[in-house]
This record gives C-alpha cells, sequence and structure tokens, in this order.
C-alpha cells in the first residue's frame, strides 16, 4: 500500500509495499494480469497507477511514460475505467494493448509490436 496525496494508504491488489521490485520483475499479481494477455510474459515491466487522476491526465502520463520507456518493457496501467481515448493512440505509435477488469481496477498491458 502507498499513501495517495492526502495521507491514505489505498492500493489495488495487496498490502505490500511495491507491487514490482526494482530490476523491474513483476509480482505474482501482475505477472498473472500479464498472462491473460497476448504480451510477452517475460519481459521487464513498469507499473503506472493512474486511478486517481482526472482526465486527461491518465492518456498524458501513459504517453510521456512510454516514450522514456525501452522498447521491450510492458507497461502495466492501472485506471478506474477502461482508457478508450488511449487505445487510437497506442495503435498509431506502434503499441499493442489489452485491458483486464479486476474488482479494484482496469488494467491495461501495454507492449510495444
Amino acid at each position: 500500500m502507498w499513501p495517495n496525496m492526502f495521507g491514505e494508504r489505498v492500493g489495488p491488489f495487496t498490502t505490500e509495499r511495491e507491487h514490482m521490485t526494482s530490476n523491474h520483475q513483476p509480482t505474482e499479481q501482475i505477472a498473472a494480469l500479464i498472462s491473460e494477455t497476448g504480451a510477452p510474459g517475460d519481459a521487464p515491466t513498469e507499473r503506472l497507477d493512474v486511478q486517481s487522476l482526472g482526465p486527461p491526465k491518465p492518456l498524458k502520463q501513459t504517453l510521456e511514460r512510454l516514450a522514456d520507456l525501452d522498447d521491450d518493457i510492458v507497461l502495466v496501467q492501472f485506471n478506474d475505467r477502461a482508457p478508450q481515448h488511449l487505445y487510437p493512440k497506442l495503435e498509431d505509435r506502434g503499441y499493442e494493448y489489452e485491458s483486464v477488469e479486476t474488482d479494484d481496477a482496469t488494467v491495461t498491458v501495454i507492449w510495444h509490436r
């Protein structure tokens, strides 16, 4: 769990402090979500939580993060809804993606073709 801007502890999946280890290896929960998609399961991962942000910040932050990542890294984005406006921008930039609904979030897994 991690504190949000109001100091409240929030987290969609576990009580673990971090969802990723320092070497970009996914936790078991993240790996399970990635396995539900066509993303490469053995690729390094980055996690981006935009659930608390209002539009257009999730779209902007996701595109900025993707621009900073190497092509082999899979981005796992947590949002409170499916990012419909992001999908065409990902396609234009050569990314593939799949969204998975969980009890706590919509998780969009994004990887480079």
